[in-house]
């Protein structure tokens, strides 16, 4: 065979084989979650912040249940919000003293935890708060009844996490599955619901759709949502995806333009090696930029905490880095 034809050939031959090499046409290669250690098992994340540096993670658990730590790193269990328990929840728990996906925050000196109740595949759920001074295991105090979602309704009410948009109004997204995530106003005054106003802001037709959180960055709302399947261990499917609005009412779209309320969002973390499910995230302003707090699941069902920095690309979209 002529050289030239020879180089040809191996030319031909080295693409071929880097594409088969390739991942397929479109697949997202996503990094791992950073580095943590210690009391790392979480499921529902939440984080704030305290005026010591350090760091308060509020997650799904019996009571609430609580971890700290001072370097972001490691982390160590803190007890439980309502160590003895709370039976102002148990209507809608079946008893169970298990509550779920806090959101905790801190405004003028106190720290607020949104957070349900409910039992699987049920609408007959509620949403309620707490207030502490110190954000410790045993200092929550029941502030009360935020919003409920019967089995009539089309909504259910869990998932919650508060927002506070730039005129210093308050807000609570929620929402799971049904006809998606919904936005209601709160007095900032107590906290509690303001009103019986109720706005849709995002929804698959019914399908799995979760978790919304809500962060200003820029000129823009972003609305992060998990979509597909949770708490399926090893063989959970959930997806973190997001949209952009303008107003903290929306309409939000993602960055095709496709409404969120009609299915959109933008893929921006989703399984991938021995990192499972990913989702039900939470953003924190850090010192050192945004960060994304998560749950994921190990090969062995174990549900941990994700921690991963955000970039914003030229456009202005959230980038897992």
């Amino acid at each position: 065979m002529p050289a030239a034809r020879v180089s040809v050939f191996l030319g031909v031959t080295a693409l071929l084989a880097a594409l088969l090499a390739a991942p397929a046409a479109g697949a997202a290669t996503y990094p791992n979650p950073g580095r943590v250690t210690g009391d790392v098992a979480v499921h529902d994340p939440s984080v704030v912040k305290r005026p010591d540096g350090s760091y308060l993670v509020a997650h799904t658990g019996d009571g609430i249940a609580l971890k700290t730590s001072t370097d972001r790193t490691a982390f160590r269990n803190a007890g439980s919000a309502f160590p003895g328990g709370a039976p102002w929840t148990t209507s809608y728990t079946a008893g169970s003293r298990a509550l779920w996906a806090p959101d905790i925050s801190s405004h003028n000196g106190r720290y607020y935890l949104y957070y349900a109740a409910s039992t699987f595949g049920s609408r007959h759920s509620a949403i309620f708060l707490a207030t502490s001074t110190s954000g410790a295991s045993g200092t929550w105090s029941n502030q009360g009844l935020v919003v409920e979602s019967h089995d009539s309704d089309n909504f259910n009410a869990i998932d919650p996490a508060l927002v506070v948009d730039d005129q210093g109004r308050w807000w609570l997204a929620f929402g799971s599955f049904w006809s998606g995530t919904k936005l209601i106003r709160l007095d900032p005054g107590t906290g509690l619901r303001q009103g019986s106003g109720m706005t849709a802001i995002a929804g698959r037709g019914g399908g799995a759709i979760e978790a919304p959180y809500i962060v200003k960055r820029g000129q823009y709302y972003y609305q992060y949502v998990s979509f597909d399947l949770c708490c399926r261990g090893a063989s959970s499917t959930y997806r973190v995806m997001v949209g952009r609005s303008t107003s903290v009412t929306g309409p939000y779209a993602d960055r095709n333009g496709v409404p969120m309320n009609s299915g959109g969002g933008t893929e921006i973390l989703a399984g991938h090696g021995s990192i499972h499910g990913p989702g039900h995230e939470a953003v924190l302003a850090d010192h050192d930029g945004d960060l994304l707090f998560y749950h994921y699941y190990a090969d062995n069902g174990a549900a941990l905490l994700g921690i991963n920095h955000l970039n914003y690309d030229a456009a202005g979209w959230p980038v897992v880095a």
